[in-house]
């Protein structure tokens, strides 16, 4: 059994997000961005790509790297399938990483991992944003989350609430009276705002254009993504309107 296992979450029901995960940049798709990313990670012990069993995975999995394998789970909801992919593939913990995320940080990975194992009795370790909640809900994009797998059984036996099942560690983080958790302050340089590298819409995209053509494939990590866009005022007044119209309820 390993220790800590990355999951990249592909699981793309709607159009959209299957046209996200197949943009491309700088050669390759936005998928295979990110798995690459989250391979670079110094502290999992191996990295599979959770997918739905249905038809429309071979429309995208031509997106996955070969060396990478492709975990196809069946389940009436994302948490009872990551639950699969986690029996498929077992370990003591995983990171859960979200297939669109483009700016997912292997720093950010390396350090959830590290949080972990430093303190053995945690359920669940992640980000948390200045006001309070998980930063994996906010439009960062550069976040991921960590938990042990026997926390995620539990709540896959006990959720009920339709939006638990949904999002997948969201029952998890919701009852910390069941569940030991650990939230590190998010970096406040990105904990902002006027900070958004989610790539849900088409100017969203456009953002993420400027920042690579700017940073390049090998300079992507949050702390130089920061440092541009201190310099970037108008860049961060679209993200600023960006999120306030599509903020997460």
């Amino acid at each position: 059994m390993l220790n800590n296992l990355g999951i990249v979450q592909a699981c793309f029901h709607l159009p959209r997000f299957r046209n996200n995960a197949a943009r491309r940049l700088g050669g390759r798709s936005i998928l295979e961005w990110v798995i690459r990313r989250v391979t670079d990670s110094m502290r999992l012990d191996g990295v599979i790509v959770e997918a739905c069993a249905n038809v429309d995975y071979y429309a995208f999995q031509h997106l996955v790297p070969r060396d990478v394998p492709v975990c196809l789970c069946e389940g009436d909801d994302p948490l009872a399938r990551f639950c699969k992919a986690m029996e498929q593939y077992p370990a003591e913990g995983a990171v859960r990483i979200q297939g669109d995320d483009l700016f997912i940080d292997p720093e950010m990975i390396d350090r959830l991992v590290a949080t972990a194992e430093a303190h053995p009795g945690c359920d669940y370790v992640g980000f948390c944003s200045r006001d309070g909640r998980p930063a994996i809900l906010s439009p960062v994009g550069v976040y991921a989350e960590w938990f042990r797998a026997a926390a995620l059984h539990k709540a896959n036996r006990q959720a009920r609430d339709r939006h638990d099942r949904e999002h997948v560690t969201r029952y998890i983080y919701s009852h910390p009276e069941e569940f030991n958790l650990r939230l590190i302050p998010a970096p406040a340089e990105i904990d902002r705002d006027d900070v958004r590298l989610t790539v849900d819409i088409e100017e969203d995209w456009d953002n993420a254009l400027v920042l690579f053509e700017a940073l390049g494939s090998e300079h992507l990590d949050w702390q130089r993504i920061a440092r541009l866009l201190d310099h970037q005022p108008a860049l961060r007044s679209r993200m600023a309107a960006l999120n306030r119209v599509h903020a997460q309820v």
